[in-house]
């Protein structure tokens, strides 16, 4: 009697399941027709430009990954260059698969600090007790005298994504062998002491401090600071006195140069009453 009233339910209902498998079946072929037919199809050069990058999505180039700059320079080859931390060699890579020629020339971006002044060094006003970060503390005027000097919080450290960065007494250091260039240092810094520059030698001269105060009110600032004088002026044109500071030239400052005017340079480090000259990169001085 049960296995009669199972046969007669299925015969019933034999008829709408199988109008139910036909429709589904249906409906399985025009979604798989219209994917085909929709489906964005992804440059082959994109998928090529992205396996050439080092998929570390620092965002040193301006976009929020990899794969979107991959996309980006895919469509705008100017954009080329902007992946500081794979440098020449990416660039190269990235030509061959546009089909592009580029020219030679070009170095790593990295960071240098215009600061040299260590917590001993700075004339302190009174000890800060707000919020912990370079951001908060720049908004007050009393933190330390010298307002264009390093404050020593780590927004800069806190910015960076490779541990490249540390406070060491009060100033902001920066580990060259861990440096990818990224530049976020950059815009952590509250007091726009960091630079991105051309490395185009192991070892890179810059002046470490951003004073724009007179020789004399620096003095009484920091112990390190550049007062002015222009004494590094006078040995080489690689430098310029701009705001009461010196500044290096890096358009000029290339490795012919560097060797051409190594005597007027080593000079103007010597002369340099504060001492304020220095040399940046893996072997930091």
């Amino acid at each position: 009697m049960i296995l009669a009233d199972i046969f007669e339910l299925w015969k019933n209902s034999y008829p709408a399941g199988l109008t139910m498998l036909g429709l589904g079946t249906l409906f399985a072929v025009i979604l798989l027709i219209a994917s085909e037919k929709l489906k964005v199809k992804q440059d082959p050069k994109v998928e090529q430009i992205l396996e050439s990058l080092p998929k570390i999505d620092c965002g040193g180039c301006g976009y929020a990954g990899c794969a979107s700059y991959a996309k980006a320079v895919a469509n705008n080859p100017s954009l080329i260059g902007k992946c500081a931390p794979g440098g020449d060699a990416v660039c190269e890579k990235i030509a061959k698969i546009l089909n592009l020629q580029i020219s030679g020339g070009g170095h790593l971006l990295r960071p240098i600090i215009h600061c040299r002044a260590h917590t001993e060094d700075k004339t302190i006003l009174a000890k800060y007790k707000g919020i912990g970060t370079c951001l908060a503390a720049n908004a007050l005027a009393n933190v330390q005298a010298c307002k264009f000097g390093c404050l020593g919080l780590g927004d800069c450290v806190a910015s960076c994504k490779f541990e490249a960065l540390k406070i060491v007494d009060g100033l902001a250091t920066v580990d060259y062998k861990k440096c990818t260039g990224c530049s976020a240092c950059v815009s952590a810094c509250p007091r726009d002491l960091i630079e991105m520059i051309p490395f185009s030698q192991e070892n890179m001269m810059t002046v470490a401090c951003s004073s724009q105060e007179s020789g004399k009110n620096t003095r009484q600032m920091c112990k390190v600071g550049c007062i002015g004088c222009g004494l590094c002026a006078k040995q080489s044109d690689l430098f310029t006195i701009e705001n009461n500071c010196a500044k290096v030239d890096y358009k000029k400052y290339t490795p012919s140069k560097a060797t051409e005017t190594a005597e007027a340079i080593e000079t103007a480090m010597e002369k340099c009453p504060t001492k304020v000259i220095i040399t940046k990169g893996p072997v930091s001085k």
